[in-house]
């Protein structure tokens, strides 16, 4: 099918034609080729980072992708729940805008009828152009993305971070004064010993369930982040302890000013130690960057207050736009 869009100024012109036969799965081999339509993105959402587009593909659920003139359209396809399908916010370079009559025509040639993660800045410039007319719009607060001053998490300062810092110091004086602990980049030569951390983690939470499929699904995505790490625009540290690695954290820039901390691992048996690879991952993985997206509570209460005990500056919005 071929269809008019009649945007203008920063959003996406021309023609589009799509087809869901166009679709390909996204994999780590596509990064190269597909970094360019991510150049500008301003959607301060973490799933509009290809990092974890690329890696976040499992047996579970599978990022697919289609290029239709000059922009990418991304969906998710959920092998156990296809109803849970949806398409993100088209990208291009440039970080154009895709107005809401394209948007219909894409979910109509996905066959996806809804769009997840829709920023809130999104829906505030598209009222006035129709797009309440064309979907239903629905907020997704178990999906909205903690967002922090990088300065705050990277120097813990002011009365908010006094246990914060008290558990780093702990840590400090207990492990890495002695010289039993010490911090260092994920690589290919210890992304080996990542993955053995993360299995037993993930051993330790049951990750492999059924009942887990988000746990099953962030523990595949994580494995294919240490995988190819050296190929991707991903960046990791890790937490050594008596020889042993026990901590890290993967993270990835989302747009120009903000990168998110996507994966972040350690053991509990070690006090203070959470906290101090949170500060250490702040200060050496967001060099340059203003705000940190920590990602979503997924609508468990015990993540959402440990989330806000640090403090966000703002919860990014997220909702979805489900095709009338």
């Amino acid at each position: 099918m071929l269809y008019q869009n009649e945007g203008s100024g920063r959003e996406l012109a021309g023609y589009i034609q799509v087809s869901r036969n166009n679709e390909k799965p996204v994999e780590p081999a596509d990064y190269a080729r597909l970094k360019p339509y991510f150049q500008g993105q301003r959607h301060p959402l973490c799933v509009y980072s290809l990092d974890v587009i690329t890696v976040w593909s499992n047996h579970l659920v599978q990022p697919v992708a289609a290029e239709v003139d000059g922009m990418l359209a991304v969906a998710a396809r959920y092998a156990r729940s296809p109803e849970k399908d949806h398409l993100l916010l088209p990208l291009a370079p440039g970080g154009a805008d895709c107005p809401p009559d394209t948007l219909r025509r894409l979910a109509d040639s996905f066959a996806v009828g809804q769009f997840w993660f829709v920023p809130e800045d999104y829906i505030s410039r598209h009222r006035q152009n129709g797009l309440e007319s064309l979907f239903s719009v629905a907020p997704q607060p178990e999906l909205a993305d903690y967002i922090y001053l990088a300065e705050d998490l990277a120097e813990l300062k002011g009365n908010r971070f006094h246990d914060k810092r008290n558990l780093c110091r702990q840590f400090e004086k207990n492990y890495i004064l002695p010289g039993r602990a010490g911090a260092e980049p994920v690589t290919p030569e210890n992304q080996e010993e990542c993955a053995e951390f993360l299995d037993e983690w993930c051993a330790e939470r049951d990750c492999a369930s059924r009942e887990n499929d988000d746990l099953n699904c962030e523990h595949q995505a994580c494995l294919n982040a240490l995988e190819n790490i050296a190929s991707l625009g991903m960046s990791g540290l890790a937490v050594r302890v008596d020889g042993k690695i026990t901590a890290f954290g993967i993270a990835s820039q989302v747009t120009g000013d903000m990168g998110a901390l996507h994966f972040e691992k350690a053991t509990s048996r070690i006090k203070g130690l959470y906290q101090y690879l949170d500060r250490e991952c702040a200060r050496r993985l967001f060099k340059g960057m203003t705000f940190i997206n920590k990602e979503s509570d997924m609508g468990l209460p015990g993540l959402a207050q440990a989330k806000r005990s640090y403090n966000p500056v703002r919860i990014e919005l997220a909702y979805c736009l489900a095709a009338r």
